[in-house]
């Protein structure tokens, strides 16, 4: 294999579970939160920040995605009119600005806010705030969907 077959692979790799779990997050989760009252919703943010916000596993997928199709784009520098250079470099930027970007501008500093209610006297505007989250959710999944197909079609047009 070469260099940017293996790069793109390691980027449909890190993608995929990635894609995966925000399925997961707004598929299933959401649903079940929006159910929730503001006590419960808190409290259940609280137990699964706790984790979520530190495991390995978003930090490999989301470290790999933004790599690896550096390293594609890299080797793939000579043939910049490629289909996979450019479905690469789409993929890449949505990486970026839709998981990157947006973790670290409105996801990170809205779990701040949210993990700082007070279970028992939650703002008046908490739904506003779990909306929030669930739109931020959304903004993720869709990117990292379509980096996922872009990724795994640069792959395939190698």
């Amino acid at each position: 294999m070469t260099v940017e077959q293996w790069a793109l692979a390691a980027s449909v790799f890190f993608a995929g579970p990635w894609s995966g779990l925000l399925a997961m997050l707004t598929t299933i989760l959401h649903p079940m939160l929006a159910a929730m009252d503001g006590r419960d919703f808190r409290n259940f943010m609280g137990a699964f920040l706790r984790f979520a916000r530190k495991a390995w596993f978003n930090y490999a997928c989301s470290i790999g995605m933004g790599v690896a199709p550096i390293v594609a784009l890299i080797a793939l520098w000579d043939d910049r009119g490629s289909a996979s250079f450019w479905l690469t470099l789409i993929g890449w930027i949505l990486v970026i600005a839709g998981v990157y970007v947006v973790a670290n501008v409105w996801k990170e500093p809205h779990y701040d806010r949210m993990l700082a209610w007070d279970p028992e006297n939650m703002p008046a505007d908490w739904e506003a705030g779990r909306r929030k989250y669930f739109s931020i959710n959304w903004i993720n999944a869709g990117s990292t969907w379509a980096a996922f197909v872009l990724f795994l079609a640069a792959l395939l047009a190698l």
